[in-house]
């Protein structure tokens, strides 16, 4: 078997099934990643809030704009989105877990169903 086509229809659909669940992880990762690193920018922030005093002058960026804003809602508004931030990773982690499950239990059936058609083949 030399070419995909002479492949049983099931194995080229588990194939297909394969690579549709890797492009799936591979952006379920990206989209982690990107999380992580706004969460870990929000705490960075918050970390420097805290040492700032309640009367400090602070400056909230809304699209282009820097606005003067209170420290006591800047903090509730950090907190509010790191709150998000991290269930949103917490959702991404299981989705990440559940494809990688899925890779795993799609390519043990893969081997098995290609062990015949590699065992049988002459090495070169």
């Amino acid at each position: 078997m030399s070419s995909a086509s002479e492949l049983p229809t099931h194995v080229q659909e588990r194939l297909l099934r394969l690579q549709q669940l890797q492009r799936n992880l591979q952006a379920v990762l990206t989209q982690k990643q990107q999380v992580e690193l706004e969460l870990t920018e929000n705490e960075q922030a918050l970390g420097e809030l805290d040492n700032l005093t309640e009367d400090a002058v602070i400056y909230k960026s809304i699209g282009s704009l820097l606005v003067k804003a209170e420290k006591i809602k800047v903090e509730a508004e950090l907190k509010e989105r790191k709150d998000l931030l991290d269930t949103r990773v917490k959702v991404l982690t299981k989705q990440e877990e559940r494809f990688r499950s899925q890779l795993s239990q799609l390519q043990t059936k893969l081997k098995r169903d290609l062990g015949p058609a590699i065992s049988g083949s002459p090495s070169p």
